[in-house]
């Protein structure tokens, strides 16, 4: 039996690596007597590419490059075999050299990725995302749609991270939201030397800067590029950066904005993907890069304060 074990495992739901919005609204709006139809009549028509594509076809080529598999992607899917087969189609034409799929036939995909070894699920399926938020299984994100005119001009691989609540736990979040800009900094800095805890997207984090290590170049030369893009600013960052050191984790970049926007600063970068807890910098920074929400544990002492935004709705495809 093959072991995964070093292996990035990326579970990505096919609506997330393709768009299928209009496949979608026909299921929504008329059932899945006319989708079926309307896949079946459109079979050998190429999808379109969705949000997740570049991540997934740039981090398979790290594979050609390593001489060697550590990188896994799983599409998995609520079509069943039948209606799935356009999409079945879609990942040869575009040369994806993916082996495992999951077609559940409806139902949720959540269940599912323990037994494939995911460690990062991208899915439109917020009930499913939350879902894996809440059990820890993996790192979780609810895909936003595609930015119209994102097309990578690095043949790196970059992954952008948000600090709090995604990397790090909401505890420091939860503190900037109940006392104030002037409470969470007087903490930080009387906190800098005690590691931050552990987010949804640590493990992520630390599998991926192993993996930067693994590779045949030196760490700084790597096909792999990791940043931290995040809102707070000096001298809240010495607590991040010792946190990284403590973690055994290289970090490429990191921009601490003290507040200002962040899509310019992740447009310039070239994220191939961004992830966020908050939707006021997601629903700018989606326009330029392909975008993830982090949503907050159902148990999260945060919901308190914040009300859940929502992205997506209607049946993963």
């Amino acid at each position: 039996m093959e072991d995964l074990n070093g292996r990035l495992v990326i579970g990505v739901s096919s609506r997330a690596l393709f768009d299928l919005e209009k496949e979608n609204e026909i299921f929504v709006r008329d059932g899945i007597r006319k989708y079926r139809e309307y896949q079946e009549a459109h079979e050998d028509e190429p999808l379109e590419r969705g949000t997740a594509f570049y991540l997934v076809k740039s981090l398979l080529e790290l594979n050609k490059q390593a001489n060697r598999p550590i990188v896994e992607v799983v599409v998995m899917s609520r079509n069943s075999p039948e209606t799935g087969m356009r999409m079945l189609k879609s990942l040869d034409q575009y040369g994806l050299d993916i082996t495992r799929v999951a077609l559940s036939g409806g139902e949720s995909l959540s269940k599912y990725l323990k037994a494939f070894s995911i460690d990062l699920f991208l899915s439109k399926d917020e009930g499913d995302v939350q879902r894996v938020i809440d059990s820890g299984i993996c790192a979780a994100a609810l895909i936003y749609a595609p930015p119209t005119e994102f097309d990578p001009e690095d043949s790196r691989v970059k992954i952008a991270f948000d600090a709090d609540a995604v990397i790090f736990s909401d505890e420091s979040e939860c503190r900037y939201k109940a006392e104030g800009i002037d409470a969470f900094y007087q903490y930080e800095k009387e906190h800098a030397d005690e590691p931050l805890k552990a987010g949804p997207f640590a493990n992520l984090l630390i599998k991926l800067s192993q993996i930067q290590e693994s590779l045949p170049t030196s760490i700084e030369l790597s096909p792999l590029r990791l940043a931290i893009v995040t809102s707070r600013s000096l001298p809240s960052h010495f607590r991040v950066i010792k946190t990284l050191r403590k973690w055994g984790v290289y970090v490429d970049e990191a921009y601490f904005l003290g507040g200002l926007r962040k899509d310019e600063v992740l447009k310039a970068f070239g994220a191939h993907i961004f992830f966020d807890d908050q939707d006021t910098h997601l629903s700018s920074s989606s326009k330029y890069v392909p975008s993830g929400k982090v949503p907050y544990h159902s148990n999260s002492q945060i919901n308190e304060v914040l009300g859940k935004g929502t992205i997506g709705n209607g049946t993963d495809e």
